[in-house]
């Protein structure tokens, strides 16, 4: 397996930065809250995740092939 770089480890990293940061600003027990609809932020990640289990459909990885980030096979949508 290699170790570079690749689309699936971005959308892997990308989707847990978003959740992890959303839930620090919308949960009122968070020292760094702002606003409870940060979670509406938290909520439209799951379900891109979930949709593009089904579909292999992604995004963020399509974003990310332009960019110039090499894909593994299958890609992390599995496509």
């Amino acid at each position: 397996m290699s170790t570079s770089f690749t689309t699936d480890r971005a959308v892997r990293i990308m989707a847990g930065s978003f959740i992890l940061i959303s839930l620090a600003l919308g949960v009122e027990a968070s020292p760094v809250f702002v606003s409870k609809n940060f979670l509406w932020f938290t909520a439209f990640v799951g379900a891109n995740l979930f949709q593009s289990g089904f579909t292999r459909f992604c995004p963020a990885e399509s974003i990310m092939q332009k960019l110039g980030l090499k894909r593994l096979d299958g890609g992390s949508c599995g496509k």
